[in-house]
């Protein structure tokens, strides 16, 4: 962890618009819960994002689509209450701001209220721009999201990688844009080429935050449970797996199974 890292009490927009001025990449991860979030924290994580992917790693369903405010609110402050320096992020999820930047706005109080959250995601350029400045006068920070957006997966039909003919690439870049002129703090850009992201970093002066987006960007996001190998199934080209919990745990209830069965556990010492 850098000099600058160990300074810091509290990660906020200020302290993450000065580590992309001073060229120190920005370390983000998600969090659903208390206990893991507790442990990023402490690790020294920068920001959390409290994201819709709830909806599959945490929930199950295929897509990130069914997850509704109540449950993003409910894992966003369980998420809160364990960090103490981290910057925590929760996604708009899908149906809570589409309709209108007024409903978009009450959807983000109700998450900022009822969670403690430092501030939200949005996916969409153009189309949420509204919705952007609406949420920001409110006095609330907005991190954007463009290239695949998982909520829109339907309508790509495939989560292949995004921007990669000269049409979609300049919409994109110009999107980026716009937010940055909205007042987003920061931008996620997923599953893009690496040359596109590292132009869209240099033309933008808020901090932008890759996941499939290559090493030229500001900084680096990956889903908690891809990373430390809890999740087996999902194996993409920008995935580094730094575990393999999916075995140790698997391992681990085995043996407790085990011991369980064959009156291993509890000894004599284990017992009161």
């Amino acid at each position: 962890m850098s000099a600058v890292n160990k300074e810091i009490k509290r990660i906020t927009t200020h302290i993450l618009q000065k580590m992309k001025t001073d060229g120190e990449r920005i370390s983000m991860l998600t969090a659903y819960d208390f206990s893991m979030a507790r442990i990023l924290d402490d690790a020294g994580i920068d920001i959390l994002l409290v994201g819709d992917s709830a909806s599959n790693v945490m929930a199950g369903h295929e897509t990130t689509l069914p997850i509704t405010l109540d449950q993003m609110i409910y894992h966003a402050s369980s998420v809160v209450r364990a960090i103490r320096r981290s910057f925590v992020v929760v996604d708009l999820p899908f149906g809570s701001y589409q309709g209108n930047s007024k409903e978009a706005l009450i959807s983000t109080i109700r998450i900022m209220k009822e969670t403690g959250a430092h501030g939200i995601k949005i996916e969409g350029g153009e189309e949420v721009i509204e919705s952007v400045k609406r949420i920001i006068s409110a006095g609330v920070p907005v991190m954007g999201h463009l290239g695949l957006t998982p909520q829109s997966i339907y309508k790509f039909g495939t989560y292949a990688v995004r921007a990669t003919d000269d049409a979609e690439a300049t919409k994109l870049l110009a999107d980026a844009k716009l937010l940055q002129e909205a007042g987003a703090f920061a931008i996620v850009l997923e599953k893009i080429p690496a040359m596109l992201a590292k132009q869209v970093a240099e033309q933008l002066t808020i901090p932008v935050i890759g996941i499939g987006a290559g090493k030229y960007v500001d900084g680096q996001v990956l889903v908690m449970h891809d990373m430390l190998g809890i999740n087996k199934e999902f194996k993409p080209r920008f995935l580094r797996r730094y575990l393999n919990l999916y075995d140790d745990i698997y391992n681990a209830t085995q043996k407790y199974i085990q011991d369980v069965k064959t009156k291993d556990f509890p000894t004599d010492q284990e017992q009161y």
